[in-house]
């Protein structure tokens, strides 16, 4: 999939990160590659490839269900069509950040993530203390049929407001990582998504 940097979808987004913060896109995918990348997900759980998720930056890190309590997988260019075409959107997103707002963004990081029913992420910041390279997050949703009453949101904090986001298959949210408090509300069903995290040259050498 090739989309330009000067799509007018990428560019709404960069206009909506430089006046409030974040941006919600309730169709960023096609429904078809969005269908793939919810089998692939469940593909790799029936294989035990998705793995508890921790708490830390690497070499720290520390599983604690009462914080978090999904179960992931990194994504790497190569593995699949549907991630490569995925990443292939992303990488536009991260030029087009760049060109609008001057961002730095060098590369993006990102995994698979499967929450349980009755799994959940409590609130916190995407950026660590100790490194400062993520800056712009983004989460794509994967679930088919999502109704209200199946919870699951993303509730986003903003100064004057909370914001709950549905995650309905195909829809992306990105928001700031080092200034928007976020937390992932439990679901009645099986929630997916793929969830990263566009980096910048940190400050400090890791």
């Amino acid at each position: 999939m090739s989309i330009s940097p000067e799509h007018p979808l990428l560019l709404r987004i960069a206009d909506d990160l430089a006046d409030q913060g974040w941006s919600q896109q309730s169709v960023f995918l096609p429904e078809a590659l969005t269908a793939e990348l919810a089998e692939e997900c469940r593909a790799r759980a029936r294989l035990g490839l998705l793995q508890p998720a921790g708490v830390g930056r690497s070499g720290t890190t520390q599983i604690n269900e009462g914080i978090r309590g999904d179960r992931i997988q990194w994504i790497e260019q190569g593995q699949s069509e549907a991630c490569d075409r995925y990443l292939a959107m992303l990488d536009a997103l991260r030029i087009a950040l760049n060109h609008q707002l001057f961002l730095g963004l060098e590369d993006f990081e990102g995994h698979f993530a499967c929450y349980p029913p009755g799994a959940f992420y409590a609130r916190h910041l995407d950026r660590f203390r100790d490194d400062d390279r993520r800056t712009v997050s983004a989460v794509l949703y994967l679930n088919d049929d999502w109704l209200p009453e199946h919870g699951g949101q993303l509730r986003i904090y903003l100064p004057e407001r909370t914001v709950d986001v549905e995650p309905k298959g195909g829809c992306l949210v990105v928001f700031r990582s080092a200034d928007i408090p976020h937390e992932v509300l439990a679901a009645n069903r099986e929630r997916l998504s793929l969830t990263g995290w566009f980096r910048r040259r940190g400050d400090t050498p890791f």
